[in-house]
């Protein structure tokens, strides 16, 4: 079974959780933050991950600590639940529409970490809605990458709604997980031409 235990203890946040990669999609998420419990919720179900994570954070101060700690906590699990990555398909590529937004997400499983993030120009100043922000939103999924050592690659192509932006970023990152952590029943081995991933 490729799951994973989340236990993180800081002076700032105190997170706890499960994942399961082969799951059907069901999430219990209670960081504090509603908007992130929603995005990973919209996460876990089109990835058909089982996720359960619980956050108590300094959120008196902001909501920075939570939302990093909470992305250092799913990506190392992803990591550990993956092991060695034997069989998986490592890559993926998704692009997800909703209204008048539609984003592509971009992953590599190939055990070194890289984040790009290619907004419209006119989304590059600091844009902030139910709580969260955009800014918010990239450093949570940069510190998810940069945790499970990952490539990300993520490009908007539509969109003016940051809650829309967002969730159609977090669906297909949930979708393109879905796809590079499938095991390919032809590859007996590690993905990769050296042999080994980490």
């Amino acid at each position: 079974m490729r799951s994973a235990k989340i236990k993180r203890k800081t002076t700032e946040t105190d997170i706890t959780g499960e994942l399961l990669i082969d799951g059907k999609g069901k999430a219990d998420i209670k960081t504090g933050i509603g908007f992130l419990d929603h995005m990973l919720t919209l996460f876990a179900f089109h990835g058909l991950f089982d996720l359960t994570l619980k956050a108590k954070g300094d959120l008196n101060v902001d909501a920075h600590h939570t939302n990093e700690d909470t992305a250092i906590c799913l990506g190392k699990a992803f990591r550990e639940a993956l092991g060695d990555c034997k069989g998986i398909k490592r890559y993926s590529s998704k692009e997800v529409p909703m209204d008048m937004v539609s984003a592509k997400v971009m992953v590599d499983i190939g055990g070194r970490y890289a984040f790009n993030w290619k907004l419209p120009n006119y989304w590059q100043s600091i844009h902030r809605a139910e709580g969260y922000s955009m800014e918010y939103g990239k450093d949570f999924l940069d510190t998810f990458a940069k945790n499970a050592n990952i490539n990300l690659h993520i490009e908007m192509y539509f969109g003016e709604d940051l809650h829309h932006v967002l969730e159609v970023i977090f669906k297909a990152l949930g979708r393109a997980m879905d796809e590079a952590t499938q095991i390919d029943v032809r590859r007996k081995g590690v993905p990769s031409t050296k042999g080994r991933i980490d």
